[in-house]
């Protein structure tokens, strides 16, 4: 989401704990840049939101800063 647009996961994956939820988005973010490339742009301002399966938000990894 970048505070007006958001993509949303519907699925979403199952993990055991905050920290491989982090290293599971780092490496969906790693894997959107490769698939994009010069296609990905301007990113600031964006960023992947964790939630929990309620929706209760658990972390913020800013896009801007990760994708460049």
């Amino acid at each position: 989401m970048n505070g007006s647009d958001e993509i949303l996961d519907p699925a979403g994956i199952e993990v055991s704990d905050l920290e491989s939820a982090k290293v599971q988005a780092l490496q969906a973010v790693g894997e959107l840049q490769c698939e994009l490339g010069e296609m990905v742009g301007d990113w600031s301002g964006w960023h992947l939101n964790i939630v929990c399966p309620e929706g209760t938000l658990l972390y913020t990894l800013p896009l801007g800063t990760t994708l460049h």
